[in-house]
């Protein structure tokens, strides 16, 4: 949320513009609503956040999710992906997103309004691919987006280039790693982020007639031009048809850090599952939430 914080103060001043990336920034925005870190995301839209997914089983998965913050800060997207599974290349398909404000108005030396609004979104479209390999315990993925930026008169486009690479020891320990947004070889590009993850199964075993797992996390978020983001969390898992995730972040920011947390659950019915995910704000900023449906076709 210190993010958010530098959102709301004026689109901050041109100096620290020049630092990022105005449509990335909005992605740190919406990612404020994940509740484990990126590179652990599966399932739904997590593809955006790392390209190597696990193998699904069924032919297809659709997903969508709806992205809202709070009215101060007046963000909201979505995104969406489709993968289809094509033997032996693994996994196909698309990615889509996009995060805007609106609401932004124009102001000149009067207190009252200019006519016109201000328009301030980014939107994604990508094509990617995974493939699970070694019975699935090892999976690696790519995906080649278009990026597109506007804020205000100022329009931006480039291509962009992210890997990831997921390892699964015995179920007991994962290791992931991604690029988000990758455009350049650069360690301080504000544009861009490098994602890495460790998830370790604390307990398992039977509950309630279903297969039951607590697992502990942690994750960074890094390369992108100011401190680290340090993520730590936990996540219960009740067979595939219920699950809970929760999060607390150190925040990096080219100011002051700051903590804060985000909860979720997801519930499975048949061949879909619906998640639930809610940021609870820092700084009187206010709750961002996050709403998504899977469907697989088997």
């Amino acid at each position: 949320m210190q993010r958010i914080s530098l959102l709301l103060a004026g689109f901050a001043p041109a100096a620290l513009w020049g630092q990022q990336d105005a449509g990335t920034e909005l992605w740190r925005v919406a990612a404020t609503t994940l509740p484990l870190p990126p590179a652990l995301g599966t399932g739904g839209a997590a593809a955006f956040w790392n390209p190597a997914q696990p193998a699904i089983a069924e032919r297809a998965s659709l997903a969508l999710e709806v992205i809202q913050t709070a009215p101060t800060v007046g963000a909201s997207g979505v995104l969406a992906s489709v993968r289809v599974r094509v033997r032996p290349l693994g996994q196909v398909g698309l990615v889509y997103g996009r995060m805007g404000i609106g609401d932004l108005v124009r102001t000149s030396l009067s207190p009252d309004p200019d006519p016109g609004t201000i328009p301030y979104y980014t939107q994604t479209l990508g094509a990617t691919w995974g493939m699970a390999l070694g019975g699935g315990g090892t999976a690696l993925g790519a995906t080649l987006a278009y990026q597109d930026t506007r804020l205000d008169a100022a329009q931006s486009n480039r291509w962009t280039l992210d890997v990831g690479a997921r390892r699964s020891f015995a179920d007991a320990v994962t290791l992931a790693a991604a690029t988000h947004f990758f455009s350049r070889f650069a360690t301080g590009d504000a544009a861009q982020e490098l994602y890495g993850g460790l998830e370790v199964r604390v307990w398992h075993g039977p509950l309630w007639g279903s297969r039951a797992a607590l697992r502990g996390r942690y994750g960074i978020a890094t390369a992108h031009g100011f401190s680290t983001d340090h993520q730590f969390g936990a996540g219960f898992e009740l067979g595939p048809q219920f699950g809970c995730d929760l999060v607390v972040e150190r925040e990096g920011s080219y100011g002051q850090p700051g903590w804060r947390a985000v909860t979720g659950v997801r519930v499975g019915v048949g061949r879909y599952r619906v998640s639930f995910a809610r940021d609870f704000g820092v700084n009187d900023v206010g709750a961002a939430y996050r709403v998504g449906l899977e469907g697989r076709v088997p």
